[in-house]
């Protein structure tokens, strides 16, 4: 299986094309959105492109192949726009041999873990730094943010495929992290 992930749009209409635009090239079967998806949040500038309803609208044209979960900066007025759930704080995605733990970083996150069992992975946003990385048992995925960079990364998106998750750069698709899960 391979699978696409984006965090913290913070409404960018230009992010927003730019991860869908390279999903279509992926050939990923699911895009997962790691919540933040329409609203920039106080703490943040808006981002280059803010159009949180363009965002929507342009989203809801991949409706089917979207696992998103809620961020700390979307809300239920947020779900009124959208065509796929997004109110729920975690998912999971369940795989031969592990389990693929999404959320969004406010609620479960590298400080605040949930029960996991050994191979299992933590799939975060929130912070917009990435990370892919095994700390002790469990292995740590967080893909940046496509629209608002932290400590001085880039713009950035995830990738799984082979058993190896990716970060890489949004616009020159260098690898920023990268991890191999065991089987």
């Amino acid at each position: 299986m391979k699978l696409m992930f984006a965090s913290d749009i913070h409404g960018s209409l230009l992010a927003t094309e730019r991860i869908l635009a390279l999903f279509a090239e992926s050939e990923a079967q699911w895009l997962v959105l790691l919540g933040d998806v329409l609203n920039h949040g106080p703490r943040n500038a808006l981002p280059e492109g803010y159009n949180p309803a363009q965002v929507a609208e342009t989203l809801n044209q991949y409706a089917s192949r979207i696992i998103a979960v809620r961020g700390n900066c979307d809300s239920e007025v947020d779900q009124m726009l959208l065509h796929f759930p997004l109110t729920a704080p975690w998912q999971q995605v369940l795989l031969k041999n592990c389990r693929l733990f999404l959320t969004h970083g406010h609620l479960y996150g590298p400080d605040t873990l949930p029960a996991l069992a050994a191979g299992d992975v933590l799939v975060y946003g929130h912070t917009h730094i990435p990370v892919a990385e095994k700390r002790g048992e469990i292995y740590h995925v967080n893909p940046g943010s496509v629209s608002i960079p932290k400590g001085g990364y880039p713009a950035s998106y995830g990738l799984f495929d082979e058993n190896t998750f990716s970060v890489i750069a949004l616009n020159d698709q260098q690898v920023i992290a990268q991890v191999a899960i065991n089987p």
